[in-house]
């Protein structure tokens, strides 16, 4: 499965992505609203559940590459997401890219497509979008895709604790009337 859009291959993560995507979770500026980089071995873990999204769900996050170069710019994709949340379980769209690629458009771009196939493709009825409240270009993303920001489904990460930075998540949604509207 791939999409292609503009300038992006969107498709899921082969066995040859391991060693940019380890070098893009491991990047201290990169995951700077994450609780922390990832190992090589985490990297892999997280390979291992977009694919058996892939089986079980028909979409996970996946690899973004340049459709000139083929270089890989980092991910995007729709998940099922599970934790104890009020809105949960939720498909969410997210992405994180590589610092190069910044600034461009290109996390947009991705999302967009996604949020075609996810209403269109898979029918689904809503996408959410959340992250750290202090991580402002993810937010712009949001904005920029035609979200919508939706207070009443604000909550704080499980897993972080009480009083950590990035505990307080904010989340933005769509619904499939908003993205045929639009």
């Amino acid at each position: 499965m791939e999409i292609l859009t503009e300038r992006l291959i969107l498709r899921p993560f082969e066995d040859g992505d391991l060693p940019a995507y380890a070098a893009l979770n491991a990047d201290p500026f990169v995951m700077q609203h994450y609780p922390s980089i990832y190992s090589t071995e985490q990297s892999t873990a997280s390979i291992e559940r977009c694919r058996a999204s892939w089986d079980k769900n028909g979409f996970a996050f996946s690899a973004v590459l340049d459709r000139e170069t083929g270089c890989f710019l980092g991910l995007s994709g729709l998940s099922l997401f599970a934790a104890d949340v009020p809105f949960a379980p939720a498909v969410e769209i997210g992405w994180r890219m590589v610092p190069s690629s910044w600034g461009k458009g290109l996390a947009s771009e991705a999302a967009r497509a996604w949020l075609a196939f996810g209403f269109k493709s898979k029918g689904l009825d809503e996408i959410v979008a959340f992250t750290a409240h202090p991580n402002m270009p993810s937010q712009k993303v949001m904005q920029r895709i035609g979200m919508q920001r939706h207070s009443a489904y604000d909550f704080d990460m499980p897993s972080l604790p009480e009083g950590h930075v990035l505990r307080p998540h904010l989340v933005y949604r769509m619904t499939r009337a908003q993205f045929d509207q639009g």
